[in-house]
């Protein structure tokens, strides 16, 4: 019952602090949309720096979503997993990922910009930087859920 709770709140969260943003985008007459570097809408729903844009959809919404996160250097999401596959693009700066139940930051995985990783549903995981912050984009299939391994510790860490 607490993962559910921790889940239903992870996602409410960016529900609320993201939401779809493709209508203040440049949406042209045949409904293309175009978002320029710089105009993207970042919140920061975690209060640790960890910033979200919603690009297109709503992740808490059935249907596809793409968002971005800005992630500052040193930060580490704690083990979790979604119940979608999520598909990830690294934009910039170095990203570090980790899978299995234990958070061992020093174990993580550098992917560098331009690099895809895929998130398979219902697989334990964890991500962030080091030393360089890095930008990601995920792409799923909403609405999206977030269970936190041990719901009761921090979402977050430290890498180092």
């Amino acid at each position: 019952m607490k993962m559910r709770l921790a889940a239903l709140a992870a996602v409410s969260a960016i529900a609320l602090m993201c939401p779809n943003v493709t209508a203040l985008a440049a949406t042209d007459d045949m409904g293309f949309i175009r978002i320029s570097p710089g105009e993207e809408q970042y919140k920061n729903p975690f209060g640790v720096g960890v910033e979200v844009a919603t690009m297109y959809g709503d992740p808490s919404k059935p249907g596809i979503y793409v968002i971005r996160i800005k992630w500052p250097p040193g930060i580490m999401s704690k083990p979790h997993k979604h119940a979608e596959d999520r598909h990830v693009v690294v934009i910039s700066g170095s990203w570090y990922t980790g899978t299995g139940d234990d958070f061992e930051p020093a174990k993580a995985v550098p992917l560098k910009a331009g690099a895809y990783m895929m998130h398979p549903a219902g697989k334990v995981h964890w991500d962030g930087t080091r030393e360089e912050g890095a930008v990601i984009q995920i792409t799923g299939y909403g609405p999206s859920t977030t269970v936190m391994n041990k719901p009761e510790e921090p979402a977050f860490g430290k890498s180092n």
